[in-house]
């Protein structure tokens, strides 16, 4: 645990705060009454607590600024595991009547988060166009939260932008060290987006050494394309699977456990509280109440 301030430069204002209070004075004309040292007793009285509010206040906002916070521990932690990318179609044909596939999907894929307890994920949708919804984290509960409130639609209903999902998931691993980068794309049908080429897709997960696994939801040559899904898979080194059951999809991704585990070491977290804000609230009290006795008859 270690107090510091974020911002310590902020300190000079006090500096040139009390060398102007200091040399910056106002010069006043000076008026001489009958019982004058009475005067000045109360005078003097009432100028040391408007000083005294005054620095107070100034003293309270310039520490406000300088952000006082508590950092605790910072938590490195090196363990075993994947990086995975969960790349899931949401076009229309992924919720038909009396067929929620897309449901089926996001349940299994909530199991599947919930085993990933060493790993980064990723999240990215795809239907009229695609896009990442969480970049690779640690962070589990996130990644379930925004899932939870995903569903078809969200991305458009009449396209499927398949190579533009692969090609973005793709870039999310950039700057990855991890010897295993995996990519899992579900799909149950075929590119007609035409956003991104195929083959600019492919080489980019390869480019990044990513196997992609790919999903085909539901009736091979029916509801999608295996072609491509297989293209895509023996390129990069994957595998492609037939999911035309909720078991075939939860031995799919059972399959991913088989693989060899590689070295990840998570980013530094440190924990930072915040005490600016009751800085300067107290400085504003006293800033008041200086206003308040400065203009007091």
């Amino acid at each position: 645990m270690n107090f510091t301030f974020e911002y310590p430069l902020a300190f000079v204002l006090l500096l040139l705060f009390f060398v102007c209070e200091k040399w910056c004075k106002p010069q006043r004309l000076s008026f001489y009454f009958p019982n004058m040292k009475l005067l000045q007793k109360v005078a003097q009285k009432r100028q040391w607590g408007l000083t005294l509010l005054k620095v107070l206040s100034v003293v309270s906002l310039v520490v406000a600024l300088a952000s006082p916070i508590r950092e605790d521990a910072v938590v490195v932690k090196n363990d075993k595991g994947y990086e995975i990318s969960l790349i899931l179609d949401a076009s229309g044909s992924m919720k038909m009547p009396g067929l929620n596939k897309f449901a089926i999907v996001k349940e299994i894929v909530n199991d599947f988060i919930d085993k990933r307890q060493h790993d980064k994920l990723a999240l990215s949708i795809f239907a009229d166009f695609a896009y990442v919804a969480v970049p690779l984290t640690y962070d589990k509960k996130s990644i379930k939260r925004l899932l939870s409130r995903v569903d078809v639609g969200i991305a458009g209903r009449q396209r499927t932008a398949l190579n533009e999902a692969l090609f973005l998931s793709a870039n999310l691993f950039k700057s990855s060290t991890s010897k295993e980068k995996i990519a899992i794309l579900l799909t149950d049908g075929v590119d007609n987006a035409n956003s991104i080429p195929l083959n600019v897709a492919i080489n980019t997960a390869k480019k990044y050494g990513i196997k992609v696994y790919t999903v085909g939801v539901g009736v091979e040559g029916q509801d999608f394309d295996p072609r491509p899904l297989r293209q895509i898979s023996k390129a990069t080194g994957g595998r492609y699977f037939k999911g035309d059951s909720v078991e075939k999809l939860k031995a799919i991704y059972a399959t991913i456990d088989k693989l060899e585990k590689s070295e990840i070491k998570a980013d530094k977290y440190v924990k930072k509280t915040y005490f600016f804000q009751y800085l300067l609230a107290l400085g504003l009290l006293f800033y008041v109440s200086y206003f308040l006795v400065a203009n007091k008859e």
